[in-house]
């Protein structure tokens, strides 16, 4: 089946095509490691481990790349200026007493405790900014020797009037943004251009006391042996390149990238390489509260611990992402999450009422067939989870299916939605009752014979409220423990 998906890029949807048969090269914007990441964030990232498992489900050998920044990424970025501020990672090391590379390895631990609760796969490579500056700065030097970057006192620079299509992924007018860009308060009036972005930052002026720096062969009249640290943006491209290539199939972020961060991984990747840097840009739109931006100012910026605080299953909210398109906003409340929560554990109560096997058994009939290939329709048209999800439901409640069949075809299914069904066990009937709950059933009973249907229907409430469920058989009451989510 032909994946077809949105490319920012062009602007439209597009047939993917491989640079080699059945085979993905993936890169994934991490997150800068300073701080516990929201779930705005840990949207973003399902997203991507829903295209890696939708690519593994039609075949294909994945080489995912999901990085982790810890050093070089500004405050200015929040605001559109990039290469101005303070180093995030700094500023965690302050705020916490700690060192750079200890808040890193702190807020890293936390992150992949957080993608494990919500069962991202784990990418092929995690690699650290801080493990790439080599890299960095061998790119850095190629753009100096080609005539793309200058050195300044204070940082070396990609000028961007010397790359021709500088804003073919923003597509935002060059002139605008330069003039955008003068507005602003210029960081160094040693720059040719207020536009050009920062490759690498020498230790001096604002960043004189900056923590974590290297030797470099670039000249500063201010700083001895080059020392500084890399721009943002080159550390994407430099372990893109040293991970998968000089050209990549996918590369994926928030919408929030396309204008700057992006836009120059495109440009010094281009110009260092002479090769097209990716053939398909994924971007996914951003997570809401109560219909507005994700703030911490406004306490909004939710961690996944405030969502367990709250009583909430980690992969709750795992299926409350599963319900919007990777490219449209999607608002989160409480209220969303608990009807996400109770849509969980529906399905697995269903799941749990099957007499089938709990491993895949290949499915026969024409109509299971159909719902395989309208559930591997919906993820090739530009990775529709919402639509999949549904199917998946459809096939839940259809009757027309055996036991075998929906859970078979669920199981197939999870391989991409990621719910963990395989995990599910049967219902087992209650052999001994407890004696309170046996004298409701009595009661409960009782009122049926009297066809007192009200009062039957309070004594089954009662004993739902303590944990147990009731199923009415031509053997009588059977009971069962309610199952409760993990």
């Amino acid at each position: 089946m032909n994946i077809r998906l949105y490319n920012t890029l062009s602007k439209k949807v597009e047939e993917f095509a491989p640079l080699e048969p059945n085979k993905l090269r993936f890169y994934h914007c991490g997150p800068t490691v300073y701080w516990t990441q929201h779930i705005g964030n840990l949207r973003g990232l399902t997203m991507g481990d829903l295209i890696v498992r939708t690519f593994k489900y039609f075949g294909f050998e994945t080489n995912h790349v999901r990085n982790y920044t810890d050093v070089g990424h500004l405050t200015g970025d929040t605001i559109g200026l990039a290469d101005q501020g303070e180093d995030r990672m700094e500023k965690g090391a302050k705020r916490e007493g700690l060192s750079p590379d200890a808040i890193a390895q702190k807020y890293i631990d936390q992150f992949e405790a957080d993608t494990k609760a919500i069962n991202l796969l784990e990418p092929d490579f995690k690699p650290r900014a801080t493990q790439y500056v080599k890299q960095m700065i061998a790119m850095v030097k190629t753009l100096i020797d080609k005539g793309f970057a200058y050195e300044t006192d204070l940082a070396v620079y990609f000028e961007v009037e010397k790359f021709p299509d500088y804003t073919k992924l923003s597509k935002q007018k060059l002139e605008k943004i330069i003039k955008d860009a003068g507005k602003g308060e210029i960081s160094d009036p040693q720059k040719k251009n207020p536009a050009d972005f920062a490759l690498w930052f020498f230790k001096t002026g604002v960043h004189k006391n900056a923590l974590q720096t290297w030797p470099s062969p670039f000249h500063s009249k201010q700083v001895e042996s080059g020392i500084g640290f890399p721009g943002w943006h080159i550390e994407c491209s430099a372990m893109s390149k040293a991970l998968l290539g000089e050209t990549l199939d996918l590369h994926m972020g928030g919408i929030e990238h396309i204008p700057i961060h992006h836009t120059n991984e495109i440009t010094q990747s281009e110009a260092t390489n002479g090769k097209k840097f990716v053939n398909y840009w994924l971007h996914n739109e951003h997570l809401l509260v109560e219909n507005k931006k994700m703030a911490k100012s406004e306490g909004t910026a939710y961690s996944l611990q405030e969502v367990v605080d709250k009583g909430f299953e980690p992969m709750s909210l795992r299926y409350f992402f599963l319900t919007a398109h990777y490219r449209s906003k999607q608002n989160f409340t409480w209220e969303a999450l608990k009807n996400a929560q109770a849509g969980l554990q529906e399905m697995r109560e269903k799941i749990a009422n099957l007499k089938a096997p709990t491993k895949p058994q290949k499915t026969k009939s024409e109509g299971s067939e159909k719902e395989k290939t309208e559930f591997g329709k919906a993820l090739a048209e530009d990775f529709n989870l919402p639509k999949a999800l549904a199917i998946a439901w459809k096939v839940l409640k259809d009757n027309r299916f055996s036991d075998d069949e929906k859970k078979s075809l669920l199981l197939d299914f999870d391989r991409v939605l990621g719910l963990k069904l395989d995990e599910i066990a049967p219902k087992q009937e209650l052999k001994n009752v407890p004696e309170n709950i046996k004298l409701l059933l009595e009661q409960r009973e009782k009122a049926r014979k009297e066809k007192n249907f009200a009062k039957s229907d309070e004594f089954r409430k009662k004993i739902e409220s303590l944990g147990f469920e009731i199923q009415d058989s031509s053997q009588g009451q059977k009971v069962y423990k309610k199952r409760t989510l993990q």
